[in-house]
Formats: structure tokens, C-alpha cells, sequence
């Protein structure tokens, strides 16, 4: 079975930093491109960025392109997002995904995903 399981999220003060990691199994890791998502309260989700494991190609959306970095570990099929400068609005459920057939880029925001983690909460304090 496919499987996705983020952590590393928490409680932060604004300005700081986590780093969130999805760890995958069940598919062909490179095959996939990985992207990160987060909704939070009240609110719809949103695309962050993605990743292709396969090449390292990544993209962001615009918003997201200053403090956040989105990587992989093609020996463990992780994909991580290390968020720096951490603000109150960040406040959100994030959650990575798994998509087989569109390429990481604006339209991989725009498809269904293949199959979805349960979400880690990331809190951040004023």
C-alpha cells in the first residue's frame, strides 16, 4: 500500500524554524513527485511546493518561495520542508502528497493526488 507520514510538526515561536519530514513507502520513490500542502483553520488548502526525487526538480508557489525549502532523501523516500521565519499565518495542518503523473509544477497543484498523509499540525505563537 501506498503510505505517507509526515512529522515533525509543533508548537513554534514566531521566527522560528521546523522541519517537517514525509516519510513514503509502498511505490517506487523516484517514480512519484512529491508535494507539500497545508490547510489551515477556516481556511482552504493550499499548494506549498513539490519535488520530483527523480531529477530534484522542485517548484513553489509564489508565496511560499522565501522561507520555505523543500527537499528529498532518495535513500530513505523522504521528502522533507524546512520552514524558516515562522509566522502566526503559517498556523496550518501540513501535509504531503504523492502524484504519479504530472510533472512538479504549477499544474501539479491543480490535479487530485494519488494518495495523501495524515498531516502534522504546526502551531506558530506571536
Amino acid at each position: 500500500d501506498v503510505q505517507l507520514v509526515e512529522s515533525g510538526g509543533g508548537l513554534v515561536q514566531a521566527g522560528g524554524s521546523l522541519r517537517l519530514s514525509c516519510a513514503t513507502s509502498g511505490f517506487t520513490f523516484s517514480d512519484y513527485n512529491i508535494g507539500w500542502f497545508r490547510q489551515a483553520p477556516g481556511k482552504e488548502r493550499e499548494g506549498i511546493s513539490c519535488i520530483s526525487p527523480s531529477n530534484g526538480f522542485t517548484y513553489y508557489l509564489d508565496s511560499m518561495k522565501d522561507r520555505f525549502t523543500i527537499s528529498s532523501d532518495n535513500a530513505k523516500n523522504t521528502v522533507y520542508l524546512q520552514m524558516n521565519n515562522l509566522k502566526p499565518e503559517d498556523t496550518a495542518v501540513y501535509y504531503c502528497a504523492a502524484e504519479l503523473s504530472v510533472y512538479c509544477s504549477g499544474s501539479y497543484f491543480l490535479v487530485p493526488m494519488d494518495a495523501w498523509g495524515q498531516g502534522t499540525p504546526v502551531t506558530v505563537s506571536s
